[in-house]
């Protein structure tokens, strides 16, 4: 997924906004331009009588046409002239407007150009200063599109999303979710700071090679020393480099399919429930929060594990009703019951 790819300034960036077709505003404006040529041509054809071609004989179709391409293009042979009173009147008033609106389209289309370009980098600028404790997902295919919306249904906003990626099928897909997209190989230090990467809260490691994945955490761990980095690695060998890289949190991808399958072969329910426990916003829910105030559970809420001291323990291990300021509880809930997550 993620190859070596040239870095550039300000392009990387795509930051989500409506766009168009670029072929249609192209055909739009070809075609406004022969609608103006063609209108030429049938306002010098229905006054021919006040024209005259140096080449002799009567004005016919083509000549129009031809007189109309020329003339709207300022190129103006002068091989064709009006030469009546009306006929300079009808190109004083009509072909002429037309003349000036070719130029303006001609020139609209450059500004407007230009104008993008400007906006576009101005847009980058403003969202570069304001990016703060944003989350990074480096890699968008199947498990990055995955982990993002998973990072939706638990309440973070798209623009608190940014994602990497050199494909530009990748960059579309974070376009159409309203994420910020940067193209470019996040093994690369130019592109992982227009990223934001030393501002990060959380970066999500997914793309489809290993030695990938190790080098992308070693370089972002340079960057920031304190993000939560989220990695996943395919080759049970490779899943202690991505822990000496530096990630918190390393998921066995192949592994994990496995068990599931495994799961599923004996027990088919059990992988449904198992679903709906990872799967956030949809029946019951796996969290994470801190001690309640009163030292109860929410309603709702049962208690699975407890995180204290940096060491897990399961609620066998530990007195529910003794819980201390510190611990973390990992609980099961039902989607809806009100719970400190932060």
């Amino acid at each position: 997924m993620l190859m070596a790819a040239p870095v550039h300034d300000v392009d990387l960036v795509r930051l989500p906004r409506r766009t168009f077709s670029p072929a249609q505003a192209v055909l739009r404006r070809v075609g406004f331009a022969i609608a103006l040529v063609l209108f030429v041509a049938l306002v010098v054809l229905f006054s021919r009588d006040g024209y005259e071609d140096a080449a002799g004989g009567e004005i016919s179709f083509w000549d129009a046409l031809y007189y109309g391409s020329v003339t709207v293009t300022t190129t103006g042979y002068g091989d064709i002239s009006a030469v009546s009173s009306g006929a300079r009147l009808a190109a004083t008033l009509l072909i002429t407007p037309a003349r000036i609106l070719f130029l303006i389209l001609v020139v609209g289309t450059t500004v407007e150009v230009l104008t993008d370009q400007t906006r576009t980098l101005i847009a980058t600028r403003r969202w570069r200063k304001r990016v703060r404790n944003h989350y990074v997902i480096c890699g968008f295919g199947s498990t990055g599109q995955a982990a993002a919306a998973d990072l939706l249904a638990r309440g973070v906003k798209p623009d608190e999303i940014v994602v990497v990626d050199t494909l530009k099928s990748s960059m579309d897909a974070a376009d159409e979710r309203g994420f910020v997209a940067i193209q470019g190989n996040a093994t690369q230090n130019a592109v992982l700071e227009q990223a934001g990467i030393a501002d990060a809260k959380a970066v999500v490691v997914s793309p489809n090679r290993d030695d990938t994945a190790v080098l992308i955490v070693l370089t972002v761990r340079e960057f920031n020393r304190t993000a939560h980095i989220v990695a996943g690695g395919r080759e049970q060998e490779n899943l202690h480099l991505l822990r000496q890289g530096g990630a918190d949190e390393v998921i066995d991808a192949t592994a994990a399919v496995g068990r599931m399958l495994g799961l599923a072969t004996h027990t088919p329910e059990a992988v449904e429930v198992l679903d709906d426990l990872i799967a956030a916003g949809s029946g019951i829910e796996l969290i994470e929060m801190g001690v309640p105030a009163d030292g109860e559970l929410p309603p709702g809420c049962a208690l699975v594990a407890v995180i204290r001291n940096g060491e897990r323990f399961s609620r066998l291990q530990v007195d529910a009703s003794n819980l201390e300021p510190g611990d973390r509880l990992i609980v099961v809930r039902d989607t809806g019951t009100p719970a400190d997550k932060k």
